[in-house]
């Protein structure tokens, strides 16, 4: 009895062993609370180029319009998630590495992010501690990935985010990349990603009876560079997309965005500072929502759009919690081609955030957001107040 206890007891062991250079693991976010969000502003009746039902940008003519909602927010502090990761030793420090994560409402448990599956990311790659990693699949772009840590707001807490006037660091999710990053150098790190379409399946170029016609994917770059050590944080980075058929003021046509954007953050321990600044032009990348809702598309060509965006902020400890404050705003330096010959009007837009988490545990937290947002999207008159208490569990 003692030597089939004995050999059962190694058979586990063993069995342990074999498993160790392999792992998963399951992770996840919840994040629900109360809260009332209202935008409200004037608009052009009727049906724009676009099939929209209202123009906020309408020079003249304009009448009312507000939203409201009070009750359950979801979301806010951060992305409700579920998801996959794992890693495989390959020998001679090389790893295989996956990583699958589906988002969702939290408050109907429909899925997120367009009803794609795994739509917050889905990748596989390989990775070595010596030369870095290279992934495959949908992720976000380096801007996101690099900002995270300068925004206060971590581009949480819904429009209190960096994201709403730096749309390229709006947690901007590519379709079909291709992404390399170093390790880390002494605190410095590279990457660069190619998305052979940010949105959606890669199209096929056809060629029937000899007459090419032209693919619609909108292929993008994403780089930076960061430095992280001690109390700095500093973070440049790049992307662009072309869409094919992106608005011009004449017609449609190719149209290349362009992003640049540069911040930092100082940690002088009774208060950290956040700053960070850049330019987008000729379309926005991942728009910002207000009330649910959005002026504009995310990846679309605008055609002589140029925006300076800016932001500062401050972070700090009270108590075993953090208060995090910022404004931003996004400078419109040139409006869209079209809309300017259609004397349209546009306005600077301007954000004014404060929040507070407060932990109950090393996974559980309170907190509480109010984010008054002015012109959003650079439409006179347009405002977005947004007011919430939450819980967020990690698991």
């Amino acid at each position: 009895m003692k030597k089939t206890l004995l050999a059962a007891a190694l058979m586990v062991g063993f069995a342990g062993v074999a498993q160790a250079d392999t792992s998963v693991t399951l992770y996840g976010i919840l994040d629900g609370g109360i809260g009332y969000n209202k935008i409200k502003g004037s608009a052009l009746p009727g049906v724009d180029d676009n099939g929209r039902t209202l123009n906020p940008y309408a020079a003249d003519g304009r009448v009312g319009f507000d939203a409201k909602r009070t009750g359950m927010i979801n979301g806010i502090q951060s992305g409700n998630r579920w998801g996959l990761k794992g890693s495989e030793d390959l020998g001679n420090g090389l790893r295989a590495v996956f990583q699958l994560e589906s988002g969702f409402n939290l408050g109907t448990g429909n899925s997120a992010q367009s009803g794609r599956l795994f739509g917050r990311q889905a990748t596989l790659g390989l990775a070595g501690d010596s030369w870095g990693q290279l992934d495959f699949g949908r992720q976000t772009n380096i801007a996101s990935k690099y900002f995270g840590a300068i925004d206060p707001f971590a581009l949480g807490f819904d429009q209190a985010n960096l994201g709403g006037v730096i749309s390229a660091a709006n947690t901007a999710r590519y379709d079909n990349m291709v992404m390399y990053q170093t390790p880390n150098f002494s605190g410095f790190q590279f990457g660069v990603g190619y998305s052979f379409n940010v949105d959606g399946d890669q199209d096929p170029k056809w060629n029937v009876g000899g007459v090419q016609d032209p693919d619609d994917n909108k292929k993008a770059w994403t780089t930076g560079l960061r430095y992280a050590n001690g109390p700095i944080n500093v973070a440049l980075t790049y992307d662009q997309f072309k869409d094919n058929n992106g608005i011009q003021e004449v017609g449609t046509g190719g149209v290349t965005a362009k992003s640049w954007n540069l911040g930092g953050a100082y940690d002088f321990e009774v208060v950290k500072l956040h700053l960070a600044g850049g330019q987008t032009r000729h379309g926005m990348f991942a728009t910002q929502t207000y009330a649910g809702e959005a002026f504009l598309p995310s990846f679309q060509g605008l055609d002589g759009l140029k925006v300076n965006s800016y932001m500062v902020g401050l972070s700090a400890p009270v108590g075993a919690g953090n208060v995090m404050a910022s404004w931003t705003m996004g400078d419109i330096r040139s409006a869209p081609d079209r809309n300017a010959a259609a004397d349209s009007e546009f306005k600077n837009q301007n954000t004014y955030s404060l929040g507070y988490t407060h932990p109950l545990s090393k996974r559980t937290n309170v907190y509480a957001i109010g984010s008054y947002a002015k012109n959003v999207h650079f439409a006179p008159d347009a405002k977005s107040t947004l007011v919430g208490l939450g819980l967020r569990h990690q698991f």
